[in-house]
């Protein structure tokens, strides 16, 4: 059955963007109106919801009497098997709600291949549904932002007691198995992400992805890491040093520092997101290291780890109470090091109210 305070929303959403139809494949769109999202392989189905409130289902056999058990009695699933492919159905479908000529939404659960399978048999107007499914859940209720407010406070534990575990001489794969050990043992359903664990020269790439790098004595040591909890996604990053910590990498550390604080105060209602972005931008260029704030300044979360307000130059979003974002300001010196430090913000009535808690002051692990 459909979230109806969702669908309710997102009917009007498409009204206002003049959609008759929303195609919502497996991902974060399908699993927040209808609390489920298949295992993804290749085989195609999509969740159908019409500006008229109406919906149906394309489903594979495979999944088809999981896909019935959530629907009410009365909803049409189109069924296909693996022996006949799944473009039948769909035209069926089309058809039969009279949806040939509209304007159908596509979220990024469809596939490239499959769309274009489809649009070869049916002429519709298929056209981004990506921004408008983000809107539907960009303001977060209460309910939401305490379950966001709790895995924040996994992620600071988290975050704090790998920390207290790092040596030189283990690897950043040893750091991140730690990471992961710890949330299950907290109570977390699973990780929002892998964590990134960038250690010496690797810290200069903000989305480094390999693991196998040894700790040095001497060492710069950034952690970016966070959990789901019910469904809802925590993300925060930390930057230490181990060994001691240079003149330098003092002032970089003050800098990144400095951005960080100057985002999360200017995160407030009726501001733009660039202004955001802006406020930690300029503390970076005016100290000359502009041109090593590589990324935007943060982005939205919620059941998705990445999803809107994106905090960056050029967005001109009206922030709202209740929308909730990182701040991530870094600098990154290309085969020298980085550094980042990320909390995640909500908008408050009263102005911005930080999420992550864990300490933002140099630390140095002897």
């Amino acid at each position: 059955m459909l979230n109806k305070t969702y669908a309710n929303k997102l009917c009007e959403i498409m009204v206002k963007n003049n959609l008759d139809a929303m195609m919502i494949g497996p991902s974060v769109d399908l699993e927040f109106l209808m609390k489920y999202s298949p295992q993804l392989d290749e085989r195609f189905q999509a969740l159908f919801f019409l500006s008229d409130k109406r919906y149906f289902y394309i489903s594979p056999e495979l999944t088809y009497e999981e896909i019935r058990d959530r629907l009410d009695n009365d909803v049409d699933i189109f069924k296909w098997g693996d022996h006949e492919g799944f473009v039948d159905a769909v035209v069926t479908a089309i058809n039969r709600y009279k949806l040939v000529g509209k304007n159908i939404g596509v979220n990024n659960g469809i596939s490239a291949i499959n769309l274009i399978d489809i649009q070869e048999r049916i002429d519709a107007n298929f056209v981004n549904g990506h921004g408008p499914l983000e809107m539907l859940r960009v303001i977060k209720d209460e309910s939401e932002i305490e379950k966001m407010r709790e895995a924040a406070k996994l992620a600071d534990e988290v975050m704090g007691e790998t920390i207290g575990c790092i040596r030189p001489g283990m690897t950043e794969r040893d750091i991140k198995q730690k990471i992961e050990e710890l949330f299950m043992q907290k109570g977390a359903d699973g990780l929002s992400f892998e964590p990134i664990i960038a250690s010496g020269p690797n810290s200069s790439m903000p989305h480094y992805c390999e693991d196998s790098r040894v700790i040095q004595k001497k060492d710069i040591v950034v952690l970016d890491l966070g959990c789901k909890y019910k469904g809802y996604c925590s993300d925060t990053s930390r930057t230490v040093f181990v060994g001691g910590i240079t003149d330098e990498e003092k002032e970089v550390y003050d800098i990144v520092l400095r951005a960080n604080r100057a985002g999360e105060d200017t995160a407030k209602q009726g501001v733009k997101a660039e202004d955001v972005d802006k406020a930690s931008r300029d503390i970076i260029e005016s100290e000359g290291y502009g041109q090593y704030f590589l990324n935007r300044t943060g982005h939205g979360i919620g059941i998705s780890v990445h999803e809107a307000p994106y905090i960056r130059t050029g967005n001109k979003q009206i922030l709202e109470r209740g929308m909730a974002f990182s701040v991530e300001p870094g600098i990154y010196m290309q085969n020298r090091f980085g550094m980042r430090i990320e909390d995640i913000v909500v908008i408050g009535t009263d102005g911005p109210q930080v999420l992550n808690h864990f300490t933002k002051e140099i630390i140095v692990i002897k």
